[in-house]
């Protein structure tokens, strides 16, 4: 897991008014409607033949044929659903099945976070795809987050992206889980220090990070590793649009762009948001300033409650699918199930009715796509 996450939230802009949808008309001679009749079935059957010859259907309805995943793990037709699931080392699948059996349905993807302490012996935080994730990746994708730390180790055991940079860490700790991911065999979704941008100085700076992320994947393909889709995740707020520009490692270095965005509402003073208004700010800018065709990832993505209105965290979820299917890219969404450091910031669905408004969001047919 995470800890001492640092974000700044800020205000964004309110998404555009929905506009009214054209309505039909009818011919008041009764031959015309007869004929009317004839040629629309004509026409939709003529447009039934043409879609499944031609592909999927964007809104999520084509046939399992057509939405099969591609090789970077995109999904044609839809989008993932997936979350972070609170756990300890040990009790993975069972908290993942308990999580599904409350939303109603099997996770996409599971989202799971490692130090960069040594991979070997007991201690598991450094170990890339333990056999509790193994399990777990047997009916799951996994989207494994690598940090250079070391969770509770000393100041000098903490990796630095320059000493990444220079192969210092190569034989003990990056050759190690490379090789790892390797013997695994099924891709698996892999990010570097997600959120770099709130790890300046400390880890370096936005140059080094770049030839560190590099660097470790340029070692993992010296080493034959084929199995990883890279994903690269910030924070996406845009007060930190300097730091995202100088710190993308390049087109070539990444797969999916991924980014975090919640309702954090009273956990960090700001005004409630709906559900567009965390997404679409950061979304325009990814597509405007990085890359206008990687798939995109709502990598994190929650809210607070407001305990003075009790439903407003199920109205919130409510408003998932819809706003998904007009984020361009956006392939994947994986809630955030758990708390953040401070005051008011537990992000846990709070109550029954938000599980509720979040199994209804998790059955909608654009969230379901085929596996394999």
């Amino acid at each position: 897991m995470r800890f001492n996450r640092l974000h700044r939230p800020f205000r964004r802009r309110k998404p555009p008014e929905e506009q009214p949808a054209d309505g039909p008309f009818a011919s008041s001679r009764r031959r015309l409607l007869i004929t009317s009749a004839t040629v629309v079935s004509a026409v939709l059957i003529g447009a039934l033949a043409l879609r499944d010859a031609s592909g999927p259907d964007p809104q999520g309805a084509g046939s399992r044929a057509d939405c099969r995943p591609t090789a970077l793990l995109e999904p044609p037709c839809g989008a993932w659903f997936g979350a972070f699931v609170p756990h300890e080392r040990g009790d993975l699948p069972e908290k993942v099945r308990a999580y599904e059996k409350r939303v109603g349905r099997e996770l996409d993807i599971v989202y799971t976070y490692h130090d960069m302490s040594l991979p070997q012996g007991t201690r598991r935080e450094g170990q890339l795809l333990t056999p509790e994730e193994r399990r777990v990746g047997e009916d799951h994708l996994l989207l494994l987050s690598w940090e250079s730390k070391w969770w509770g180790g000393t100041k000098k055991q903490q990796p630095t992206w320059q000493q990444i940079a220079s192969g210092e860490l190569d034989d003990k700790v990056v050759d190690v889980q490379a090789r790892r991911i390797k013997d695994y065999g099924k891709k698996v979704f892999l990010s570097f220090d997600l959120e770099m941008d709130t790890r300046t100085p400390d880890s370096g700076t936005p140059a080094e990070y770049v030839k560190a992320y590099r660097h470790i994947h340029d070692r993992f393909r010296e080493l034959g590793v084929d199995n990883v889709v890279w994903t690269w995740i910030t924070t996406g707020y845009l007060d930190h649009a300097d730091e995202m520009k100088r710190m993308y490692p390049g087109d070539q270095y990444v797969d999916w762009i991924g980014y975090n965005q919640y309702n954090y509402y009273r956990c960090h003073n700001t005004g409630w948001m709906n559900f567009a208004q965390t997404q679409n700010a950061a979304h325009d800018w990814i597509r405007e300033n990085l890359s206008d065709d990687k798939p995109l990832m709502l990598s994190e993505f929650g809210t607070a409650e407001d305990s003075a209105r009790p439903q407003r965290q199920a109205e919130w979820y409510a408003q998932v699918p819809g706003v998904l299917k007009g984020l361009e890219g956006v392939k994947a969404a994986l809630q955030w199930n758990y708390r953040d450091p401070g005051p008011h910031c537990d992000l846990a669905l709070a109550n029954d009715a938000a599980w509720d408004s979040l199994r209804k969001a998790a059955a909608d047919p654009y969230l379901n796509q085929p596996l394999k």
